[in-house]
């Protein structure tokens, strides 16, 4: 959330930097509104002066027996005046905060200015995949060898909800497992939070209240099933002042992820690609303002140590603005490549949400015991993402012969070297 201290004192800037994100963002109607409450707390400050006056005049008047009648109906006259302007400002104060609420973060100023085709490719990591009619897709090749269920999993839960079978099952809790433990020898402390959470949390995290029809919502207990462990990672220290010795904090987290994924992708929609439940192994930091964007790229390179330890071919991409999320101030992507279908799927998002989620969550740390407490900094990516990964796997390690070759780190725990 953007600070309306900040809206106010460099209207012009901020607003031409946000639409960059989207063209029809006006701050105009927050710029009244924030004038319109100022005004009204001058006035109720005036009216209150008044009324502190008015109650010392009665007290003096009364004790010497003088009338006060006249200055008591004043008074009231205050005081309901008073009571009708807190409304106002209540109702202000709800107006401004419902279109702050919805606006995105400031990109940083070396993000890309444009849509999804100006992101910017920093670097390719590792041997071009092999391609041609040869490679399946992955859905193809999973289902043949009774890998994937999909429609035993759609008698279960509907469509789009994966079931992993036999060895597959097995690869995917390997992956997990090796992801937690590789980025908990990194230095990030494993959390296994719960998979659900309230509406504040989610607040905080930003998925509300702009993102509302895109997440589970369990109203009976009024709880929400998680997107990414990212929206619950972020409300570990909410409400909380660390001390600057305590960052940065990087946690590791395993969930399951739910997501409604509405729309048609035509071929995404085929296999593991976007899937409504999938599992995930997410990265999140809090530090200092200072130190965000050195923390960005650290964090971007552990979820890349997990690629090349998989020995899976990658692109680094640097997210144009329109196609951040709305927390996010810069995203850098990690794309492997799909041969099955010829093109790169995001497996990973790495991101620096600045002060925005940490305004939100009301979550600071004092710089040194002399120093008014700030807002951190929160960073989050995914370490990575089962479900491409998983479709990676099966399309870039095949064999002429129809196997599929296991990543040499997983296979003690699949108890076979190919599939």
């Amino acid at each position: 959330m953007l600070d309306i201290r900040e809206i106010r004192e460099k209207p012009r800037e901020l607003e031409e930097r946000l639409r960059t994100r989207d063209a029809s963002i006006d701050l105009g109607p927050i710029l009244r509104l924030d004038e319109d409450r100022r005004r009204l707390i001058g006035e109720v400050e005036e009216l209150k002066a008044e009324r502190n006056r008015g109650s010392q005049e009665v007290a003096r008047r009364k004790k010497s027996a003088e009338n006060a009648e006249d200055l008591l109906a004043r008074l009231s006259q205050v005081s309901a005046r008073i009571t009708e302007l807190d409304g106002d400002l209540r109702r202000v104060d709800e107006e401004i905060e419902a279109i702050v609420q919805r606006l995105p973060n400031v990109p940083h100023a070396s993000v890309p200015v444009g849509a999804k085709d100006a992101k910017v490719i920093l670097r390719t990591v590792g041997d071009a995949p092999r391609s041609g009619s040869a490679v399946r897709h992955h859905l193809d090749i999973a289902e043949e060898k009774g890998l994937l269920d999909f429609k035993r999993a759609a008698a279960i839960a509907g469509a789009r909800f994966p079931m992993y079978v036999g060895a597959a099952a097995l690869l995917e809790v390997a992956l997990i497992q090796f992801m937690l433990t590789h980025h908990a020898r990194r230095g990030y402390t494993p959390v296994l939070p719960p998979f659900v959470a309230n509406e504040e949390s989610f607040f905080v995290s930003s998925q509300l209240p702009k993102f509302a029809d895109e997440i589970y919502h369990i109203e009976k207990d009024a709880l929400y099933l998680n997107p990414t462990a990212e929206s619950l990672l972020v409300n570990l220290h909410r409400g909380e002042t660390l001390a600057a010795t305590e960052l940065p904090k990087k946690y590791v987290a395993y969930t399951p992820c739910f997501r409604r994924e509405a729309g048609s992708y035509g071929e995404e929609e085929r296999g593991l690609i976007r899937v409504h439940q999938f599992n995930k192994v997410e990265l999140f930091k809090f530090t200092t303002p200072e130190s965000s964007y050195d923390e960005l790229e650290l964090l971007i390179a552990d979820a890349e140590s997990v690629l090349q330890a998989l020995e899976i071919h990658y692109r680094v991409a640097l997210l144009p603005t329109e196609d951040m999320a709305q927390q996010a101030s810069k995203t850098v992507d990690l794309e492997v490549y799909l041969p099955g279908q010829g093109r790169y799927y995001e497996v990973s998002s790495c991101s620096n949400c600045e002060a925005f989620q940490a305004r939100r969550g009301n979550i600071r740390y004092r710089p040194s015991a002399a120093e008014k407490p700030t807002f951190v900094h929160t960073l989050n990516g995914s370490g990575l993402a089962t479900s491409r990964l998983m479709a990676a796997i099966l399309e870039n390690n095949q064999t002429a012969d129809g196997r599929i070759l296991i990543p040499r780190v997983l296979q003690a725990a699949v108890g076979t070297d190919a599939l």
